[in-house]
């Protein structure tokens, strides 16, 4: 058996490509909202964490992981009346989130209405279930679509404004929310988040390493951390939510579960190292999906940085050596990569003009880490990425011709066709590394995490990437800043109401 196809073995869980469509990409027509460079200035303030010496022993609610469901429960919690602590292990608050470069999926909602979008909370459900290979915990599923358009509001509320559409590999309409000058959306996501947190007064810590949840009488009685990786120190509460990611950080963790994966290049925070499942596990918490691993099929494999798929949302190509189309770039990730990996060298070449570098402002930030390739000519792009040229030259014609007219007979590729490959060219190598965990504790839809005889944890909740079931096989691109913010929300709501108790 080939490499490709044991790689493949045991249903290769991977989720769907951000698209950009004609009518995507619209901004609404009100004043521009601050930038995500105005943001990230405020994420760096330097009284952004809470001094270590105000670290208390008894909180109302204990929350595990500063990323963006963590931040969000804790939001919630406060709003609630709770007394809330946000405990994080690593020296910066944000997680993966700060990685996530999409944007947030959610139907029905007021963005969608403004831009003449038609969408149904319905069919974001069955194209996630069909993504997902019909896999999904379907309860966790509803309650996550029928929560997605508040979702978007709460953040709007909170001034983080989502109000540039796209779309995903998988949707079939631009529901994927994105800042207002299309940027990633995680920088600016979790400056938002932070800012919330500060003006709410909610004391955040880093260099907290949470190391074992505490139990008392059947109920969760607070956790145990080691403090500036020497001090311990137990920390009382009413109610723990673990946020603390998955494990695609965690080479021994990904070889345990996929050992064809563990030589794979990750596009993962150093901090997602499965922490919360382990702990968890120890109290008798079920799981589920942790052999459901993401790969995502643009990744620059030296530096293991993620090519968000805005690129290809925005007119992007993908060509092998020999400058031949071989997929719908805009179909599942599954699909891509498993193509991509039959592929000499496993790998191939991101091919883009200067409309689709203009749309993406993330592309900035790949020239600056000399990640890009860029020529006046395809002849010369050719010379300088090793692609056959008479090809390369073929393939972008007939690839222009097919935005032109709005039509792909070759590979059947009907969205992110808005801009043709023209101007400067430019090429970014590409290959499959681990993006995302889909598997993680089981948990029902009040976030409540839940033992093995399907009874919950008490007082013991989590939410997002350390959870698993609600993507199933395969997440779909905007998914997972959905998953975090809905039910990062529910958490924090539940917590609280059981704190009350």
């Amino acid at each position: 058996m080939k490499k490709w196809q044991k790689f493949l073995t045991g249903s290769l869980t991977i989720a769907a490509m951000v698209t950009l469509v004609a009518c995507g990409g619209k901004k609404a027509a009100e004043k521009p909202k601050p930038s995500k460079s105005d943001a990230t200035a405020a994420a760096s303030d330097k009284n952004s964490y809470t001094p270590i010496s105000e670290l208390k022993d008894s909180y109302d609610v204990i929350i595990i992981g500063a990323g963006g469901a963590g931040m969000t429960a804790a939001i919630e919690a406060k709003d609630a009346g709770m007394n809330p602590v946000i405990l994080e292990k690593m020296p910066v608050a944000g997680g993966n989130t700060s990685k996530s470069s999409a944007g947030m999926n959610a139907s029905e909602t007021s963005v969608e209405k403004a831009q003449g979008i038609e969408d149904s909370n319905q069919k974001f459900f069955d194209e996630t279930l069909k993504g997902g290979g019909g896999t999904n915990d379907q309860a966790l599923l509803r309650y996550f679509v029928d929560h997605s358009a508040s979702a978007i509001d709460w953040l709007s509320q909170n001034g983080i404004v989502l109000d540039n559409l796209t779309t995903t590999g998988g949707m079939s309409v631009s529901r994927t929310h994105r800042p207002h000058d299309g940027s990633a959306v995680g920088q600016y996501l979790v400056a938002g988040l932070e800012k919330n947190i500060r003006s709410r007064n909610i004391p955040l810590f880093v260099n907290v390493d949470v190391t074992k949840l505490l139990e008392k009488e059947g109920k969760i009685s607070g956790v145990e951390a080691t403090i500036k990786e020497t001090d311990k120190k137990k920390i009382s509460a009413k109610a723990v939510i673990v946020t603390t990611g998955g494990f695609g950080a965690n080479k021994e963790m990904v070889a345990k579960y996929r050992p064809e994966l563990k030589d794979y290049v990750s596009t993962n925070a150093a901090g997602s190292t499965g922490d919360g499942i382990k702990m968890i596990e120890k109290l008798g918490g079920d799981t589920v999906d942790l052999d459901q691993i993401q790969i995502h099929p643009t990744v620059f494999k030296k530096t293991g940085y993620l090519v968000t798929e805005a690129v290809r949302g925005e007119g992007a190509i993908l060509v092998n050596k020999e400058g031949k189309r071989f997929v719908n770039e805009m179909t599942t990730r599954d699909k891509v990569s498993e193509a991509e990996l039959q592929q000499a060298g496993q790998s191939a070449y991101l091919i883009f003009g200067d409309k689709t570098k203009a749309a993406v402002k993330a592309i900035d930030q790949y020239i600056s880490k000399d990640m890009v390739v860029s020529a006046s000519s395809l002849e010369e792009l050719a010379k300088k990425t090793g692609i056959d040229q008479a090809e390369l030259a073929k393939t972008v014609t007939t690839w222009n011709e097919a935005v032109a007219a709005k039509s792909d007979p070759a590979f059947e590729r009907n969205t992110g066709m808005a801009n043709d490959i023209s101007g400067t060219y430019y090429a970014i190598t590409v290959s499959p590394g681990i993006h995302h965990t889909m598997g993680g504790v089981k948990i029902n839809t009040e976030t409540q995490v839940l033992k093995k005889d399907g009874q919950a944890i008490a007082g013991l909740y989590a939410a997002g990437e350390v959870t698993g079931g609600l993507h199933g096989k395969n997440r779909i691109g905007g998914n997972a800043v959905a998953d975090i913010i809905i039910f990062g929300r529910q958490a924090g709501t539940q917590a609280a109401a059981y704190a009350k108790k």
